[in-house]
């Protein structure tokens, strides 16, 4: 029988894999199994861009903390990289979205929830305290997602949803109001198109309750169920314990079908220092 540890932290991806596939989370969170498959074909091309939007949320890192942008130029040595901080630079390079904003970027943001906690890392938390909470997420999807796609993703929930929780000290001590707090997506392929998903008092009551609900489940589960969507298993690292294929998915078909696929939890611990 399966059990969840306790303390356990949650964060968006460990939710979203339990919305997915609950087995996927068992294997993931519980068992901590090694993934024995690709997620998507061809592996090669998969894995350079999973390691060029790596490197691309450290360059952005690096220069929100001051480090001169044409120096961080010069690491853009790859035609993704040299197209993506191109776009970036146009966009964010003179900080004019960021005047008076005080900046926190890769800031991770973490609340209780009973016996757990909930943890988010932003890529850029932008905050004028008592005015306005601005979260920034970079992406480096191939293709444009579906705003009605992003807005159901627990990552737009939950990060929404944690900054009015625990964002108290970021705003001068006093609690941030939804109605002051908007997410964006920037897309480094698509940098006209950004999604824009501001806030309200009442969606944060629907989410900080949706959160609550699903962790409850979660705890109290003594099973972990297979998803009945089979399609969800073609790009699933966990589907060959599952006898669920053995072949991974087109990785543009995955991108048409679940359009996550750049949507890695980002460890700079993996990736050296930036030297000039």
């Amino acid at each position: 029988m399966a059990t969840l540890p306790t303390p356990f932290t949650f964060s968006q991806s460990s939710l979203q894999d339990y919305s997915d596939c609950p087995r996927r989370f068992q294997l993931r969170y519980i068992d901590h199994l090694a993934w024995p498959a690709v997620g998507s074909e061809p592996t090669q091309e998969y894995e350079r861009h999973q390691e060029e939007g790596l490197l691309f949320h450290r360059l952005v890192q690096q220069h929100l903390i001051g480090l001169p942008i044409e120096k961080l130029a010069r690491l853009a040595n790859t035609p993704n990289l040299n197209r993506w901080w191109d776009h970036y630079e146009k966009d964010f390079g003179s900080f004019e979205n960021f005047r008076s904003l005080d900046l926190y970027p890769e800031y991770t943001l973490s609340a209780p929830l009973g016996e757990h906690r909930l943890v988010a890392k932003y890529d850029l938390l932008a905050v004028k305290p008592g005015e306005q909470a601005l979260i920034y997420d970079w992406k480096t999807y191939r293709k444009r997602p579906r705003d009605e796609w992003l807005a159901t993703r627990w990552q737009t929930r939950l990060y929404r949803a944690l900054l009015t929780q625990a964002g108290d000290h970021l705003n001068g001590s006093n609690s941030i109001v939804p109605e002051r707090i908007e997410m964006i997506y920037w897309f480094a392929n698509f940098p006209n198109e950004p999604a824009c998903f501001p806030y309200n008092a009442a969606q944060f009551k629907r989410d900080w309750d949706s959160v609550t609900k699903i962790v409850d489940e979660i705890s109290s589960a003594s099973e972990f169920p297979l998803t009945d969507d089979e399609h969800k298993c073609r790009f699933c690292t966990y589907r060959s314990y599952c006898d669920r294929g053995v072949k991974a998915g087109d990785w543009d078909e995955a991108e048409v079908e679940r359009e996550d696929e750049g949507n890695f939890e980002i460890n700079f611990e993996q990736i050296g220092e930036i030297a000039f």
